[in-house]
């Protein structure tokens, strides 16, 4: 989808600078879930990171603003002109933009839960979610912004392989309730939740790229995340 945009509407500013806008916010999202990540392990301070991390957030906010405004006036100077597309732009900004949400919400997991983490069992595997996350946002911001298809493929193979370790670990959370401590498998469970949210609206913005506009939210809606 972003490959027919970029040859048939070269001369169209308005929307190349759309899909700027939203390489940008892509690119604040992975920052976002970095730093959120370095105050969970303690690797950073969550008064030094909670300031710059809002900010960026409403950086976020504003671009999907930008967005919006960039599509709606490519619509109203061109009626009629490219509106799937349009609307698919409109959509996907929207996934980036809660990415900056759950990324607030890991940081607010690293800020609030002081009591630390003990059992490697699920620690670990959060760590490995948290590792190929790092590299889906890489390959999520190379496809938005080369219309490259098969970083777009690769994304979304990774956020299948989130979502099945963080079911896991979440059920297994749930047979194991009577040997760990609740306020720590409560934090395990809410990471596994925020991760595999991040991954899901990563993956809608890959399913864009590849141009399967009738699978857009799909993604989302069967991890109950509409």
């Amino acid at each position: 989808m972003f490959r027919q945009l970029y040859s048939a509407l070269t001369s169209e500013n308005t929307l190349n600078l759309a899909f700027e806008d939203l390489t940008q916010m892509l690119k604040h999202g992975a920052w976002m879930f970095d730093r959120a990540n370095e105050v969970l392990h303690s690797k950073a301070s969550a008064d030094e990171v909670r300031q710059p991390l809002y900010d960026r957030d409403r950086a976020i906010n504003e671009l999907e603003r930008s967005i919006r405004r960039k599509v709606l006036r490519h619509l109203t100077v061109n009626p009629g002109h490219d509106v799937a597309i349009c609307l698919a732009l409109m959509s996907v900004a929207k996934d980036a933009e809660r990415i900056g949400d759950y990324c607030k919400n890991v940081f607010e997991v690293g800020h609030f839960y002081s009591e630390g983490f003990h059992v490697p069992k699920y620690q670990e595997p959060l760590d490995n979610m948290a590792l190929e996350m790092g590299d889906m946002f890489d390959k999520v911001i190379k496809a938005t912004r080369n219309s490259d298809e098969q970083q777009a493929r690769q994304a979304l193979s990774k956020a299948v392989e989130v979502r099945q370790r963080s079911d896991r670990l979440i059920e297994e959370l749930f047979r194991d309730e009577r040997q760990i401590e609740f306020h720590e498998a409560v934090a395990y469970s809410l990471l596994a939740r925020h991760y595999k949210r991040v991954a899901a609206h990563l993956a809608n913005i890959a399913t864009a790229v590849l141009g399967r506009l009738e699978d857009l939210d799909f993604y989302s809606e069967a991890d109950g995340d509409g």
